[in-house]
């Protein structure tokens, strides 16, 4: 039930037509066109079939007219609608519904035209149904059925038609032979249209599966540096702390803060600001192991967690990524911009919160400060 319910979104979108684009209309009338094409085709090997009867004696060659000019005659009409986009006026924009009925109604006159081959034209109904059927949702696949239903038991219980498959003579055995081969080839091409929509539902899955892993991933970046941003690094400090006590784990965390950048905003500006913020996330990110996390904290201040880092190494890997952020080259951005950090380090303890092991990096981030800057204090 849930594919036949994937197969109808494939299908179809709720949305009016102003809402859709010329080229999305011109998409639509594209997927359209094939099985208005495959309808003629299959009414054209029918009429050759009752050609055929009518060469051999059983029916009259009226008949194979008769259902030739309803056949073309319906299908030009659902195709000449489908081209101006009527269709798109509604959800099912197959309008599978009308389109099985219109098929339906023909085969009906078929049988009561041309009873003597009458149980080829059975054969016919279950083909529109299970061709219908992929398209449609389960209530109006139950009002196909039962127009369906209702017009053979009309034709068996309420008629004297003698309805038939004659087999007296080897013309005749021949032609029911056709019948069921052309039959079965519809049968199958019904089968291939629904591969391909399985097909066509799987490359859809996979494209919004990954559209769904780009819009997490966005959700998770800071929109100016590219690194966590708070909510999300928050989460990993939420984790990871829990993962530390769990295991009794050294795990250390940094708040690291850039020294004097509000000169830069005054006296550079802020998208030089902005400039000197990508670029040191970027020198950040470069120089980090895959385990650790780095998020921007606020403003100009960035949260680092190290997993199964002491303290004092924890020091160590700072103070590296200090040195390295001093020698950062801006000659491209301005020849007098020198940018350092300060830091605050703290190593998870057995009992801490979030808060608490924020509070102490933010306290010896402080004194890191007050101790002339450009220097990683732990705490």
């Amino acid at each position: 039930m849930g594919q036949k319910s994937a197969f109808i979104d494939i299908g179809r979108k709720i949305r009016v037509n102003e809402r859709l684009t010329t080229k999305e209309l011109a998409q639509r009338s594209s997927r359209r066109r094939p099985t208005y094409i495959a309808q003629a085709v299959s009414y054209l090997i029918s009429t050759a079939i009752l050609a055929l009867y009518s060469y051999a004696g059983t029916i009259t060659i009226a008949v194979a007219v008769a259902y030739l000019i309803c056949g073309i005659t319906a299908t030009a009409t659902g195709l000449y609608l489908s081209e101006i986009n009527f269709n798109d006026r509604f959800k099912d924009h197959y309008l599978s519904v009308p389109q099985s009925i219109a098929s339906m109604t023909i085969q009906f006159g078929a049988i009561y035209l041309a009873p003597e081959v009458g149980f080829y034209f059975i054969f016919i109904l279950f083909i529109v149904l299970s061709f219908g059927a992929l398209l449609m949702n389960a209530r109006e696949t139950a009002i196909v059925w039962t127009y369906s239903t209702i017009g053979l038991t009309a034709l068996l219980l309420m008629s004297d038609k003698a309805i038939a498959m004659p087999m007296n003579t080897w013309t005749e055995r021949a032609l029911v032979l056709a019948c069921a081969i052309t039959a079965l080839g519809r049968c199958a091409s019904t089968g291939l249209y629904g591969s391909s929509m399985r097909e066509a539902l799987y490359k859809r899955g996979n494209e919004l599966k990954a559209a769904h892993a780009r819009i997490e991933e966005l959700a998770q970046l800071d929109e100016l540096t590219g690194l966590l941003n708070r909510r999300y690094i928050m989460r990993s400090l939420n984790e990871e702390i829990d993962r530390a006590q769990r295991s009794r784990a050294a795990c250390s965390i940094a708040i690291i803060d850039l020294d004097f950048f509000k000169r830069i905003n005054d006296q550079f500006g802020h998208p030089v600001g902005d400039e000197v913020l990508r670029t040191f996330a970027i020198t950040l990110f470069a120089n980090l192991r895959t385990t650790d996390k780095v998020g921007r904290y606020g403003g100009e201040e960035f949260l680092m967690i190290l997993p199964d880092t002491a303290k004092d190494a924890a020091v160590g890997t700072i103070n590296r990524l200090r040195a390295i952020v001093s020698q950062v080259e801006w000659a491209g951005t301005s020849s007098i911009i020198y940018l350092t950090m300060s830091a605050g380090v703290s190593e998870i303890r057995e009992e801490d919160t979030a808060a608490d092991i924020l509070a102490r990096a933010d306290a010896a981030l402080y004194n890191a400060k007050n101790a002339g800057r450009n220097r990683v204090i732990a705490g």
